[in-house]
């Protein structure tokens, strides 16, 4: 509880100087598991829905379950342009053979179910200036530059509710907490490096280390792009390694659409999975301009050239005194 209290009071007392990537086209999770480091931007409203079908067996128990349900994410602008809300939920029913007692039954709660706030708290691409393209080289824009590891970086707060009686975490408690530092690399203008590093159900028996690493490439035709990411858990409770790829096709600016399978490396339990799902987001949000006036104080104009230039005197020539032997004509 104390954790988590802190760091809420980290997001909201960070210096308010960043500006997010906002973009004119949609920035989703989907597909795949990862965060991105950056918000969807002040007043930007977006929807992330999918459908999951899995097959999960357990040889050391002897079940098989096949397991049908829906995800949702909620993202949201809120006040800053580097401050992102956002609800993430994965309803889902579970029918579960044991074979050993010749026993089913269906499960259907939450798997994942929490509320949390995304900060941005450092951005590589802040500084138009430090960034700009070369004008003289296709090349030097597009290959791969060491400085291009630095990462955005992301931090995030929330709290995962178990709610009634979830037979998927029967021993946890209603509220639980969540932190997560969020990492962004843009490579070359084609491939994106994503990494996150999330510790969840803070506050229960079984707490959860959780990292995923992901890396994207748009194809030159940029409404295509495929992703294939990793994940790693680590709990007392259930721990594993999964393998994930897709595709996804971008509409409009505005619309996404993406399709994902993966896998487990090991069968206690294995797991083999697919989704598809739709990103849409309505944009509310407003570029603040600043007036031509007010540019040369922000450094939009050099001093030396806001001081007035006096114009240069220009010299008289001096006419030769004319000799009295001097005859005009």
């Amino acid at each position: 509880m104390a954790l988590f209290k802190r760091i809420i009071v980290f997001l909201f007392l960070m210096p308010l100087l960043l500006s997010a990537q906002y973009t004119d086209v949609i920035n989703s999770n989907r597909p795949g598991q990862s965060v991105s480091a950056y918000a969807v931007g002040k007043n930007v409203v977006q929807v992330e829905w999918g459908l999951l079908y899995e097959q999960r067996d357990h040889t050391d128990f002897n079940t098989v379950s096949n397991i049908i349900g829906s995800d949702l994410s909620l993202r949201y602008g809120l006040l800053l342009e580097n401050l992102e809300i956002n609800y993430e939920g994965t309803f889902i029913s579970q029918d579960i053979t044991f074979n050993n007692f010749d026993i089913s039954e269906r499960r259907t709660d939450f798997s994942r179910n929490r509320l949390g706030l995304k900060y941005l708290v450092y951005d590589p691409f802040k500084n138009p200036e430090a960034n700009k393209p070369n004008l003289y080289s296709w090349r030097a824009n597009h290959k791969f530059q060491f400085k291009n590891l630095l990462p955005a970086v992301s931090l995030y707060g929330g709290a995962t509710f178990n709610l009634g009686d979830n037979p998927f975490y029967v021993e946890d408690a209603t509220i639980s907490y969540r932190a997560m530092i969020a990492t962004q690399s843009r490579l070359t203008p084609r491939w994106v490096l994503i990494t996150n590093v999330a510790y969840d159900r803070i506050t229960t028996d079984f707490p959860e280390l959780n990292y995923i690493i992901s890396l994207s490439h748009a194809f030159r035709n940029p409404k295509w792009s495929v992703f294939a990411e990793h994940q790693g858990i680590d709990s007392d409770r259930y721990s594993d390694a999964l393998l994930r790829g897709g595709i996804a096709h971008l509409f409009s600016p505005s619309f996404q659409a993406d399709f994902s399978l993966g896998g487990s490396f090991k069968n206690t339990p294995s797991r083999y999975f697919f989704t598809a799902g739709l990103s849409y987001r309505l944009d509310f949000h407003k570029d603040t301009l600043v007036p031509i006036e007010d540019q040369d104080a922000i450094g939009k104009i050099k001093k030396g050239d806001m001081k007035k230039k006096k114009p240069k005197k220009v010299k008289k020539k001096k006419r030769k005194k004319k000799n009295k032997d001097d005859i005009d004509f």
